[in-house]
């Protein structure tokens, strides 16, 4: 999935916090942007979606950091929990998606996300079928708009400005390995 849809679902789990908690929207936003954003960094640094994917980790981990800002609600400790959550859900969700490969609507690849705890890869499930597919955009749309709605400020524009990156990669997507000359 693309890395648009990633963060809009962590927006979408700081939709109830900007609603319920608005003095919190500016940390949960920032804390889902980050957690949406960080697991994708692995492309740059070592084995993409095994280095910085860590589905069960950031889950557990998110989990601990939820229930730590309910009993102590607070700036950063909201946006840890949102932050941990999103990448949790990030890396989950890759499971769901195609294999690693660059032109993943081939399907040569059976190394969807590295399970630590196991010590193996899942195989990708396809229910989108690779990044910057239409169903990825749509996705993404759906997810994005109850924060365009209850956001207001940076995280509007952003989640505006991601639909409309998102909506331009998939035009392109099929193009991209061909332009960087693999």
């Amino acid at each position: 999935m693309m890395v648009t849809t990633h963060v809009a679902a962590g927006l979408l789990l700081a939709t109830p916090v900007a609603l319920l908690a608005p003095e919190f929207a500016l940390p949960a936003a920032a804390g889902a942007v980050l957690g949406g954003v960080v697991p994708d960094l692995d492309l740059f640094v070592g084995t993409h979606r095994k280095t910085l994917h860590f589905p069960v980790y950031y889950s557990v981990a998110g989990v601990v950091a939820g229930v730590a800002a309910v009993l102590a609600p607070g700036p950063l400790t909201v946006a840890a929990a949102l932050c941990l959550l999103t990448a949790g859900i990030h890396s989950a969700s890759d499971w769901l998606g195609a294999g690693d490969e660059l032109r993943p609507w081939e399907r040569t690849s059976q190394r969807a996300v590295f399970l630590h705890p196991r010590r193996r890869w899942l195989r990708p499930r396809y229910l989108v079928r690779y990044d910057g597919a239409p169903e990825d955009l749509v996705l993404t749309v759906v997810l994005a708009t109850p924060a365009a709605l209850a956001f207001e400020g940076w995280p509007r524009a952003l989640v505006v400005g991601g639909v409309a990156l998102a909506a331009a990669y998939t035009v392109v997507r099929k193009r991209v390995p061909e332009w960087l000359g693999i």
